[in-house]
């Protein structure tokens, strides 16, 4: 027993691990970076930062995408000052591809280490119960698509929650992959366009002013999304009530 109880623990451990790093050097960043990435940072140095792109625009474009994947990855402050920032330096359309490139590869790194450290041995756990929790993650892979779209649609689901929770009962990479591309654009175009429009906003000594995500006519899309994502899942419900 005490040559088995040290070897669970480091199986448990190591499990962790991956989740560990990522809060561990999350907590950190946050404390040593606190809000250095905020709309006055990219005010006080928007003449360098427009300068640095007109003469090494890969450089930057290299050096702001590495910097929202880590943002994302480790859930650091500044996510929604990256995304306009996107616009601010980029435009919109290449803007809104690079947030989303980014968004999305920060994302994947959250579910890497979720999947395969604790989420590999909870979801194996959950395929040899018996009973309701294997028919619940067995319907749950039937509807999966349906699930991510809704999960990133949902403006009140956070980002980081709805990359965790799907590691954890096991659905595929790839379509958690496919689905958080797609899924987020919609949000992204959103925070791009206020970025596009954030150079005359600081001629006017003003500030964004990010409630207008909350606005009828940007929310209200959205939510008309949410719906058509929502549908087919809906559907799939009736469909198993009728069948029993």
């Amino acid at each position: 027993m005490s040559d088995q109880n040290p070897s669970a623990w480091r199986k448990r451990l190591m499990r962790l691990l991956p989740l560990l790093l990522l809060f561990g050097v999350g907590g950190i960043g946050a404390l040593v970076f606190g809000d250095a990435l905020s709309f006055d940072t990219l005010r006080d140095n928007r003449a360098a930062l427009m300068a640095f792109r007109d003469q090494n625009y890969p450089g930057l474009l290299l050096a702001f995408v590495l910097t929202y994947i880590a943002i994302v990855a480790f859930s650091l402050p500044g996510a929604a000052v990256a995304s306009v920032a996107g616009g601010f330096l980029f435009g919109l359309i290449a803007g809104t591809a690079i947030n989303v490139i980014a968004a999305t590869l920060g994302a994947m790194a959250i579910f890497l280490a979720a999947r395969f450290g604790l989420g590999a041995a909870l979801s194996a756990r959950m395929e040899a119960s018996e009973g309701r929790i294997r028919q619940l993650k067995s319907r749950l892979h039937d509807a999966e698509v349906e699930v991510l779209l809704l999960l990133r649609l949902v403006p009140a689901v956070p980002f980081f929650v709805a990359n965790l929770l799907p590691a954890l009962v096991g659905i595929r990479a790839w379509t958690f992959f496919w689905t958080t591309g797609l899924g987020i654009i919609p949000g992204a175009i959103v925070f791009t366009w206020i970025g596009v429009g954030l150079g005359e906003v600081f001629d006017r000594g003003g500030r964004p002013d990010l409630s207008l995500l909350w606005e009828p006519q940007v929310i209200g899309p959205i939510l008309g999304l949410c719906a058509l994502a929502a549908l087919p899942l809906v559907i799939k419900i009736l469909r198993g009530k009728a069948e029993v």
